[in-house]
Order: C-alpha cells, then structure tokens, then sequence
C-alpha cells in the first residue's frame, strides 16, 4: 500500500488577489491574461500602486492549488517545495499543513525572500499574473523527498518549473526515478508563456513522454504552433497516454488512446477565472485516485472549476468546500 496518492514538485507562492480595472492593466504595461515572471523591484513597483487596495492572501502556485484540491477531494498528498525563512514563507507552510498537505517544511531556507504572485483580476473575470518567483527559483532535486515519491502513485509537475534551470532539473530527477518505480507521472504546461520561451527545458522535463499531460487550449496551440486545435491534439498525442485540454466554458477535451472525448463544462457566470485549471487537474487526479472512469474525471474537473470561478480567489478556502463541491458532484444524473 502506498504512503500517497500523488506526489507534486512546485514553487510555493503566496498569491495576492486585487481587483484592477483595465486602465490599471494599461499605464503599467502588464499582459493581460497570462504570467509574466518579475524581479523584486518591479513587484515593488506594482505593490506601490496597489496600496490602497486590500488583497485577498492564499497560499499558492500552481502544483500547490492543484494539491490542495486533491487532497480536500480525499486523497493523501506530499508537496516538495522551498520557501524562505520569513512571515510569507511561513503562511504558505501553516496554510498547507491546516489543509493536511504533507511537505519538506522542515527543509527551509534562512536567506532570500518567499515567492509571490500578484493576481489581477479586471472586471471580464480574467486574471493577469505578476510572479515573484523569490527563493523558489532555487528550488532543487535537494528539496525532493525520493522516499515521499517511491511511496506515491502519482506524481505531479507544473510547467513553471520550467523557467528555473535546478527547478527543471528537480522535475527531471522526479520523472525519472518515477519511471523507474513505476509511479504514474502527470504533467501540466501551466501557462504559454512557459510553452513559447522555455520550451527547451519544459521538453526536457517532458522526456520521452508522460502518462498524462494538462494544458488548454491556446497552451496546446502554441505548443503546436497552429490555430487548429486537431492538429495541436494530434501532437500532445505523441507526449503522453492521456492528454486533458480544457476549453474554457465548453469544458474539456479527453483524448485517451485513439479515442476523443468531449466532455461538457457547467454554465456559471464567472467571476474570477484563476485558479480553474488548477482545480480541474486536482479533481481529475482524486477522480482517477477513486476509480472513475476518465470522461466522468474530466466532468468532475469541470464541475470544479465552474464552481471555482464564482468566486473569487485561485482555490476554495476549506477542506469543507471542497467536500461540498464533490458531495453535489455526485447527486448529479449520470
């Protein structure tokens, strides 16, 4: 029997949700929808202007929501990560031990700054990102536990990772001892900004191929530099077993072995969009965790995600929440 139901690797961010109107966006030249990685000066710079606006603090980064979910949704989870040794560093470890996340917390680091994202959200519910990556750059194959990971089932990388050279690294070292011990490995290209100028090391941490792969759609588009979404699948085909493309409100896409699935999304009017992916992968990951067939995963995904983006902030705030989104997942009609 094994210690863990999924295993994940990330940068541990602290992320800070403001709600800016587009003109915000626009007098300092911030890309709309997407991330952008920025150094302390400008993070600085974007807090000085934010100062009379209150954010809404949650612990984050993208493999750690995804978690999070996972393990709120009932499963057992292990998060390696670095943070530093600061007020920041220690609300995202307090944050994820209430949630029951397992980490390295006892591995720390006493220099630098912990990593965070500032998240602005304009009023179309679209979010555009500004992250600090801080000590997490550093993160490293010393901060991966191998005992953690051979005790697991899957294993979880985000493509952020991809932006870090030991980041990178420690995703490779994760893949190969999971290949090497049978673990199934799952991957997400988390943002196209990672797909169109860290394509190399996302490749890299890719190997030969994973066993499941998240992206959306304009993630696969770039990754196939096409506008046609068949062909983009037909590629992502060629990279892993099982391949999950979420299309905003139209849900998402299963391609599983020849076979395609479209799987429905939830009408809902959203009020804040990051997040969504995130929380897809976390219930497809418990989904396939507890035996769901892999349409019915992709469907508790986008359950989760509609439910998600009626509220604001990147994930839900207790493990109670979480429990209700899966309860009333399961009354709904086959």
């Amino acid at each position: 029997m094994t210690t863990y139901d999924v295993y994940a690797l990330g940068n541990a961010l602290v992320d800070m949700e403001f709600s800016v109107d587009e003109g915000f966006l626009r007098r300092h030249r911030i890309d709309k929808g997407h991330m952008t990685l920025v150094d302390e000066a400008r993070l600085d710079e974007l807090l000085d202007s934010l100062d009379e606006l209150e954010p809404n603090r949650m612990s984050g980064g993208s493999a750690a929501n995804t978690l999070i979910a996972a393990q709120a949704f009932g499963c057992r989870t292990f998060y390696s990560c670095k943070v530093a040794d600061d007020d920041v560093g220690g609300f995202f470890r307090k944050d994820l031990e209430a949630i029951g996340v397992a980490t390295n917390r006892q591995k720390h680091d006493g220099s630098g700054k912990s990593g965070r994202c500032l998240v602005l959200i304009t009023p179309d519910a679209e979010r555009s990102m500004n992250t600090f990556l801080g000590i997490s750059d550093k993160l490293a194959v010393s901060e991966v536990d191998e005992r953690a990971l051979r005790e697991s089932t899957y294993l979880y990388i985000e493509g952020f990772l991809s932006s870090s050279p030991t980041g990178s690294d420690a995703a490779i070292r994760c893949r190969e001892l999971a290949e090497a011990h049978g673990i199934a490995t799952a991957l997400t290209l988390s943002d196209v900004s990672m797909v169109r100028i860290f394509r190399d090391p996302l490749t890299k941490m890719l190997g030969n191929g994973v066993d499941h792969l998240f992206c959306n759609e304009e993630e696969a588009l770039e990754w196939a530099h096409t506008d046609r979404l068949d062909i983009a699948i037909a590629e992502l085909k060629d990279i892993a077993h099982t391949v999950n493309v979420t299309v905003g409100p139209r849900g998402s896409l299963v391609i599983d072995g020849h076979l395609r699935h479209e799987v429905p999304g939830f009408p809902v009017k959203p009020i804040d969009t990051n997040g969504a992916g995130d929380i897809y992968a976390g219930a497809c990951l418990a989904g396939w965790v507890q035996g769901m067939p892999t349409q019915v995963a992709a469907r508790f995904g986008n359950f989760a995600a509609a439910r998600l983006i009626t509220r604001y902030g990147a994930r839900l705030a207790t493990r109670g929440e979480y429990r209700d989104v899966l309860d009333d997942f399961r009354k709904l009609p086959a």
